[in-house]
This record gives structure tokens, sequence and C-alpha cells, in this order.
């Protein structure tokens, strides 16, 4: 359901149904009350803010004052906020919108929780067992917000970590998994830890190894090097990837005549705009151009 309808005889059973999992503020108002209409588009500006959060239910009374007296509204404007299909509070006359959120932060879940809840959905909806990359990017997006608004509660971090490793961000979902207590360390966190240490195996191949026995014999063979980053993005350990390189582009930025830049840029690109690590190394290679 969208978070901001209008509230009519014809569907206000179905926003009565929508209470009892959501919350609803429904919102009396009428375009001869000035003061109504004002107070309709804070409300309407706070709903959008918090999309999610609760269901904005607009009701014309000029159109639908059968509902208005059923809710004995005396005058305009009036809020009320629903709850399984009982009013729990609301208010009358123009209020901030620093009261309303106050009025509102006593019944309605943190953000945070809707955050997470909607990354929750996303991934049922997109199919639990093998999500798009698209989808998990969306889900990564909001249980970052969610973990830092939560102060990094663990249920939270859990499906933080569950969504890295299926994105094949491994060392962040290591660094992550090493932080949660022992009273958290169900078994959820523990379906994770062998999830992680099985891609960390998959991760470890026999090129990779070589490649790094190589680099240790000839530790300025640049070429090495290169080989070496490709096959370790290739394997989904892309930060190591781009630390390899680095730590030669901190030295000579056109080292190879410009390959080991090329490639650092290569690596960045495949992993997109919004990850983490990407946007960590490319500043860091800012740092170094400017």
């Amino acid at each position: 359901m969208e978070h901001i309808i209008n509230l009519t005889k014809e569907n206000i059973q179905q926003i009565v149904d929508a209470s009892m999992d959501n919350f609803v503020v429904m919102s009396f108002w009428a375009q001869q009350q000035p003061q109504s209409v004002q107070m309709l588009q804070v409300m309407e500006q706070i709903a959008n803010e918090q999309a999610g959060r609760f269901i904005l239910a607009k009701v014309n009374c000029e159109a639908e004052l059968e509902i208005a007296n059923y809710f004995q509204i005396q005058s305009l404007p009036t809020h009320l906020v629903l709850s399984k299909g009982q009013p729990v509070d609301g208010f009358a006359g123009v209020q901030s919108a620093a009261q309303v959120n106050e009025l509102l932060d006593k019944h309605l879940p943190a953000l945070w929780v809707t955050d997470f809840n909607a990354a929750k959905a996303i991934l049922v909806e997109a199919g639990i067992e093998k999500p798009s990359d698209e989808k998990l990017e969306q889900a990564l997006a909001l249980l970052k917000s969610a973990f830092a608004e939560s102060q990094q509660q663990a249920q939270v971090a859990l499906v933080l970590i569950d969504v890295y490793l299926q994105l094949g961000i491994l060392a962040e979902a290591k660094t992550l998994l090493d932080t949660i207590g022992l009273a958290d360390q169900d078994s959820y966190y523990q379906n994770l830890k062998a999830k992680l240490a099985l891609a960390e195996d998959a991760a470890d191949t026999p090129e990779i190894r070589q490649l790094q026995q190589s680099l240790q014999q000839q530790p300025d063979n640049i070429e090495l090097s290169i080989d070496l980053a490709k096959a370790l993005n290739q394997a989904n350990r892309g930060e190591e990837a781009l630390e390899c390189l680095f730590a030669i582009l901190e030295k000579d930025l056109s080292a190879a005549d410009g390959k080991v830049k090329q490639v650092f840029m290569e690596i960045l690109t495949a992993l997109g705009q919004g990850n983490a690590i990407a946007s960590q190394y490319r500043r860091r290679l800012y740092s170094l151009l400017y």
C-alpha cells in the first residue's frame, strides 16, 4: 500500500485492515479551512520523509462528511493516530513538524526499524535464495543506514553480513562478523560463519597461491602484481586486489606505462559506484592525483 492515500467510504475498510500491521495517521481537512490545508502539507512532507513508517490517510471532510461524523470531528485540522483499528492518539489545530514528530515517536517504530524491515522485504520479494545484485544493493543501502541508526545492533549486523556474502564482499563480511558478541552468536550467526569459510576457501584458488608465492620471490615484478590483482578480483577479493595495485601507485602513478592505473580503474568500475570499498579506494587515488 502507498504511504499517502485519500480516504473514502470505498477504501476505509482497507485502511482499517492495514492499521492491524501498520500505524495510520488520519488527516481531516477541508479546502475552505486554510489552516487544515497548511497542516495537511506538513503531514505530507513528514510522510514522504519517513516513507513506510506510517500511512497518511487524508480525509477531505467536504467530500467525506460521513467519515468525519463517524470519528466525531469537531474542528479542523484534526489528526488521529490509528492502530489495530482504533484511535490511540491525536491532536487538533496547527502543530509544527517537530511537535508532530514528537507525538509520532511515542507510537511509531524507530526509523531504523523501518529501513531494516524494508531491506528484509526486498530480500524476500526478490527471492531470498538468489536475489539480483540490483536488489541486493538496494537492501545493502537500507541495512547500512539501519545499522548506523540502531547503534550497530546485532540483528541488523547479521542480515548486513548475509548481504555482503551474497555480493561477494568477503572482507567487510568478515570484519563485521568478528564484532558479533557471544550472546548473539545464534544459529544464523553460525550459518553465516560457515558461508564465509566456504567463500574464502573458494576464493583462495591455486592460481592465486602460485602468484602470491612468485611475488614473494620477485616483489618488484609489476606484471606479477597486475596478474595477482586480476585473479583476486575474479575471486571476489576486490579489496585485496585494489590494495595490491595501490601500493604500486603510491610509489609511481604511471607504473608500467599506466597499466597499473588502468587495471586499478577497471576493478573500481567493476565493483560499482555504490560499493563502499570502491569509494574508499577511489578517494585514496584522488588524494594521489590532487
